[in-house]
């Protein structure tokens, strides 16, 4: 028993670990910076990604009136020229917006701040996308995140005292079947109206490696099944599952091409 809560809590943490790295390294993630202009230091965060309708709004707190600042803006990947857009003070904050774009539409923005001195500039990419349904969304996570800690447990499972493969390999091929190959189509269909954009007919990470995560734990399953010693099956599979999620989440996303209107 203290052996198997052993092994529980050492999935867990890798899961966790994992998980949290993949999300702060993944280009979604929140641009954060602190800058020091007329004597104050100013947070700045920048998002990356929008989802829903509407404009993305901007948001600096400055407290500080002597303090102005412009947005720039132009569509990724096109020769169109930077719009630049003056940021109003009210409140403390300096606020602008970014026009809405199609799902899976990206712009190239940046903030130019200034105290009259001293000139910062920061930049980042954001990616539109549609309005994920909030129950669809915790499904979603609710499976691949317990696929992953099944995942992981399973190949923890070598070092069980009496290893019982099957029943654990099973729960992890079943959860991320769900999760990724599920529920993953139908998050991506609200996001950016496409039911699959990984291989073979994109080169979107995030579908690639849930792909890759299903196909080795068929063979994982296959194997708990078929073969005598099923082991070392299972421990491959939770290996690369393992570092195919830490691949950076949304890396290589799905993009809209501004020239065909398609997406890529």
């Amino acid at each position: 028993m203290k052996r198997s809560i052993l092994l529980w809590t050492l999935a867990l943490i890798i899961t966790i670990t994992s998980a949290v790295y993949q999300r702060m390294t993944g280009p979604t993630y929140p641009f954060h910076a602190t800058v020091v202009l007329n004597n104050k230091q100013i947070p700045i965060t920048l998002f990356r990604t929008h989802g829903g309708e509407g404009n993305h709004p901007i948001t600096i707190f400055t407290n500080d009136s002597a303090i102005t600042g412009t947005v720039e803006w132009k569509r990724l990947n096109t020769r169109d020229a930077f719009t630049l857009v003056p940021m109003n003070f009210s409140h403390g904050n300096l606020t602008a917006e970014l026009p809405h774009q199609p799902p899976a539409g990206k712009l190239e923005y940046r903030i130019r701040l200034t105290d009259g001195k001293k000139t910062i500039t920061d930049g980042t990419v954001i990616r539109f996308k549609g309005d994920v349904p909030t129950v669809v969304l915790i499904v979603h996570i609710f499976f691949m995140f317990s696929g992953m800690l099944l995942s992981t447990r399973a190949g923890l499972e070598v070092f069980a005292l009496q290893p019982n493969y099957k029943r654990i390999t099973n729960l992890a091929f079943i959860f991320l079947t769900i999760g990724g190959m599920i529920m993953g189509p139908i998050v991506l269909k609200f996001a950016f109206d496409e039911w699959w954009t990984g291989f073979p007919f994109g080169t979107d990470i995030t579908d690639n490696k849930t792909l890759a995560a299903f196909i080795v734990w068929l063979i994982a399953a296959v194997a708990v099944r078929k073969s005598n010693k099923p082991a070392g099956w299972i421990v491959a599979a939770s290996i690369v599952t393992l570092l195919v999620f830490l691949i950076p989440h949304s890396l290589w996303g799905t993009e809209l091409n501004y020239q065909t209107m398609r997406t890529n």
